[in-house]
């Protein structure tokens, strides 16, 4: 599973370690990835979807519909 969001398109970050001795080592950041299953009221099934943390509090605020009307819009697999 990569660390992608569906909704959100977040994706990990990279950027450098530093030791307390300052030596700079490479390291990457991940978004808080989840995997979810929602009710598609309009499909009659079960969708899974994996989202980060915002995205999951996206979905909240603006329906499962919508949200997968952008995932879709956006290209993705919903």
């Amino acid at each position: 599973m990569s660390a992608h969001c569906q909704l959100t398109g977040r994706s990990p970050g990279f950027g450098k370690a530093i030791s307390h001795s300052h030596r700079r080592t490479p390291r990457r950041f991940d978004p808080n990835i989840q995997r979810k299953r929602y009710w598609l009221e309009s499909e009659g099934r079960h969708i899974r979807l994996t989202l980060s943390a915002k995205g999951i509090k996206t979905v909240d605020t603006i329906g499962i519909e919508a949200a997968v009307a952008r995932i879709r819009a956006r290209g993705g697999k919903a």
